[in-house]
């Protein structure tokens, strides 16, 4: 992987967007107001607990976000007739489970959940176990069951990428990593409040950063 180097300089600042994620103010987001420093933020890495936009997908307004693609056609069918299978379901009951799978990080909208249930039901793969008003809850039939198991290989691959999805942001939430950024973030905030560095220390400076994130990257 290459790092690009940044052209750090006076009245240039830093040009990647930035943000450590938290709520407390702090100087350092008065100076990325100005349009010097780095930011109201240090890039992060979007999610609860992340790192703002550092890198990480975000969720959009329909909770789905943008990122690479996480489910095919299909794998939220299977993931579907998968938590219908641990116990009959509403389709709310559904998304919680989903997201609880994939750790909190994705969440599938009920404009797509509540078809696929309906769909599930029209291939005689569930079928409704009651109805309480206008909600549904289904569970699992034993068409659902051999489609399952024909698919069971690809169920494990979507149950591996939530778990991934799950335990990267588990990574990114540990307190370790979290106070080692801000403790950069503060560095480069302090170095940068006075007199403006020369081009000697600018240099070393970036040298420094680049040498930290590609121990990181092998790591």
């Amino acid at each position: 992987m290459h790092f690009a180097r940044f052209p750090f300089g006076p009245q240039r600042g830093c040009h990647h967007e930035a943000v450590m994620g938290g709520h407390h103010t702090h100087p350092m987001h008065a100076a990325g107001r100005r349009g010097g420093g780095f930011g109201p933020g240090f890039g992060g890495m979007g999610g609860p607990g992340g790192f703002g936009d550092f890198g990480g997908a975000r969720r959009g307004p329909d909770g789905e976000g943008r990122r690479e693609r996480l489910l095919e056609s299909g794998d939220l069918r299977l993931l579907a007739l998968h938590v219908l299978r641990q116990r009959p379901s509403h389709g709310y009951e559904v998304i919680k489970a989903i997201e609880d799978l994939a750790g909190g990080q994705y969440s599938p909208s009920p404009g797509t959940v509540y078809p696929t249930l309906s769909m599930l039901e029209d291939l005689g793969q569930a079928e409704l176990a009651e109805t309480s008003g206008s909600r549904k809850q289904y569970r699992i039939t034993a068409a659902g069951e051999d489609a399952l198991a024909a698919q069971k290989d690809v169920l494990e691959r979507v149950l591996a990428r939530l778990q991934h999805l799950g335990g990267a942001a588990d990574a990114r939430r540990s307190p370790a990593v979290q106070r080692a950024m801000h403790n950069l973030k503060m560095a480069l905030h302090l170095r940068f409040a006075g007199e403006a560095p020369s081009e000697e220390t600018l240099r070393r400076i970036a040298e420094a950063i680049d040498r930290a994130a590609v121990e990181i990257e092998r790591s």
